[in-house]
C-alpha cells in the first residue's frame, strides 16, 4: 500500500518571495496535513548530501548553489497516497508544462527556480524526511 507521508521543500525562490503561506494553503486545500515543518538555510555540504543522487548530472552544481541561496522550508506532509498526490498537486518541473492550478503553474519562476521539491517515491520520501527531521519532530 502506498505511504501516507512524503517530504516537500518550499525552495528558496518561493520562500524568499513570500509565497510560502500561499503554497502551504494550497497543499492543505489539497488534503495534506503538515506533520513537521522548519525553516533552514542549507549549507553547501547539506545541499550536496541531500541531492547526492544527482551528483553526476549537469545541473548538480547550479541546483546546490540555488538551494543554498536562501532559507527554505522542508515539511513532512500526510495524506493517503502522499507521494503521488503531492506530485500531482505541484505539477511538472517546468511551470510552462504544469497543469493549471498546480503549485508550480501558480508560483514557480522557471524550470530551475520551480518553487517546491517533492519526493519521487515512498522510499525516497522516508529517506528525505530523515534528512531533515528526527522521529521526535513528527506529530
Amino acid at each position: 500500500m502506498p505511504g501516507t507521508r512524503t517530504l516537500t521543500i518550499i525552495k528558496p525562490d518561493a520562500f524568499g518571495a513570500g509565497k510560502a503561506g500561499k503554497i502551504i494553503a494550497h497543499l492543505e486545500g489539497a488534503g495534506f496535513r503538515i506533520v513537521a515543518a522548519r525553516v533552514v538555510r542549507l549549507t553547501t555540504a547539506q545541499a550536496e548530501a541531500f541531492y547526492a543522487v544527482h551528483r553526476e548530472r549537469p545541473f548538480f552544481r547550479s541546483l546546490t548553489t540555488f538551494m543554498t541561496s536562501g532559507p527554505c522550508m522542508p515539511m513532512i506532509l500526510e495524506r493517503a497516497d502522499a507521494v503521488a498526490a503531492l506530485r500531482k498537486t505541484i505539477g511538472a518541473t517546468d511551470p510552462a508544462e504544469a497543469e493549471p492550478g498546480t503549485v508550480r503553474k501558480l508560483y514557480a519562476e522557471s524550470k530551475e527556480r520551480n518553487a517546491i521539491h517533492a519526493s519521487d517515491s515512498d522510499e525516497n520520501a522516508e529517506r528525505e524526511a530523515r534528512f531533515f527531521f528526527a522521529e521526535a519532530d513528527t506529530i
